[in-house]
């Protein structure tokens, strides 16, 4: 047998490992403590009625012959794809259904997705980074160049013209800093990857959390994109798929590198190596772009929404430096004190039961932030948020 050796160059992840480590000591010598969980990125709201009417009625479907679905296409239901296509139209960005595949999720297409650029590529990746991003590329054996952010760009760096890449990472609103690029510094990027014939692997899994107007939801609202970009989006985050597993990805027909059409190579790629979502999933997903769903799903982000408000205004009252929140489920603050990330973590979970996210678990420039999800429940998120500023103003 012969093993890929690139699993070795693999560095041992104990982020969330530790993390559980942690609060679960904590919890064995103080058993009457509750905690205060905004570390992790899962929803805690269910899905919406319109979904649930939609999987039920999928299941009975699945009873009688007449209605009884077993293989889906590889590249999705083609009612589903049209829907998706549908709703980049209403934002005004032109697709057909065919430049949409439906996938099991962002996090399974962005390390399937590399299947398209071969071995030995130089990619591009922004820190603090996704950490899925880093070790999909290192299993790939790819060289990795680490782009630095910080509180001095905001954590959204711009291109540097010296550097060349194969592929390049963008995640607009990020995770974990919820940075966002304007129409301004995501054309930038768009002009420097075509300017270098690379391709952009544009992770748009909260786009539905943007409220402000010169943002963009897409990179193909973004002059040149459909050149040089790939977009992978998500319904974990958006509709609650987080259990449940169904995102999408699009690649436009106008895609080609090297003699060859990026879109048919997914095609290709999808026919060979996937038997599609499951037919129950995919009507639920189309639940989701329904006139009913996307009330019901937005009500759920506004929930989210309004406990990132209920953090930014307490981290307002202490003047601690942070970034995320408004378009972007998660915020990224500075440590208070020069404390560093999991000194901080330590602190929070022993003086007032708060589990966060250490920002060094996301990469060296991570060092000394911090970060919160604001998926949790509103009534824990208040109460943190009030025993934060108590704790902070001492």
């Amino acid at each position: 047998m012969i093993p890929n050796t690139n699993y070795s160059n693999l560095k041992d992840s104990y982020l969330f490992y530790n993390i559980a480590q942690k609060t679960k000591s904590y919890l064995a010598e103080h058993p009457d403590k509750h905690l205060y969980r905004m570390g992790i990125g899962d929803v805690s709201l269910p899905l919406c009625d319109a979904v649930i009417k939609a999987l039920h009625g999928a299941v009975d479907d699945q009873a009688v012959k007449n209605t009884f679905h077993g293989y889906m296409p590889e590249c999705g239901a083609p009612e589903l794809r049209e829907a998706i296509a549908e709703y980049y139209g209403r934002r005004g960005v032109e697709l057909s259904s065919e430049e949409v595949f439906v996938s099991s999720g962002a996090s399974d297409e962005l390390g399937d997705i590399l299947d398209l650029f071969g071995k030995d590529k130089t990619v591009l990746i922004m820190e603090p980074a996704y950490p899925a991003y880093v070790d999909a590329n290192t299993i790939a054996g790819n060289k990795i160049i680490h782009v630095p952010a910080g509180k001095e760009n905001s954590f959204l760096p711009m291109p540097d013209a010296s550097v060349v890449a194969d592929v390049i990472y963008i995640c607009s609103p990020n995770n974990p800093t919820g940075a966002v690029f304007d129409y301004k510094k995501l054309q930038a990027w768009v002009d420097y990857a075509n300017g270098i014939d690379a391709i952009i692997l544009f992770d748009a899994a909260y786009e539905a959390f943007i409220e402000e107007d010169d943002i963009p939801h897409s990179i193909y609202e973004v002059n040149g994109a459909g050149k040089c970009a790939i977009e992978i989006c998500s319904l974990s985050k958006t509709a609650g798929f987080t259990g449940t597993r169904c995102g999408y990805t699009v690649i436009p027909k106008e895609l080609n590198r090297g003699g060859m059409n990026l879109n048919q190579m997914w095609v290709r790629n999808r026919t060979t190596k996937t038997n599609g979502v499951s037919y129950i999933i995919q009507k639920g997903a189309a639940a989701v772009f329904t006139e009913e769903g996307q009330e019901q799903i937005h009500n759920n982000i506004n929930i989210y929404k309004q406990n990132a408000a209920c953090l930014m205004e307490a981290l307002d009252k202490l003047g601690i430096w942070y970034c995320g929140g408004k378009n972007a489920p998660y915020i990224w603050m500075k440590c208070p004190n020069g404390m560093g990330s999991w000194e901080f973590f330590d602190f929070l979970l022993k003086e007032i039961q708060v589990v966060g996210t250490p920002g060094e678990g996301f990469g060296a420039c991570g060092e000394g932030y911090f970060r919160f999800s604001t998926f949790g429940s509103p009534e824990d998120t208040k109460e943190a948020a009030r025993r934060l500023v108590e704790l902070l103003s001492k």
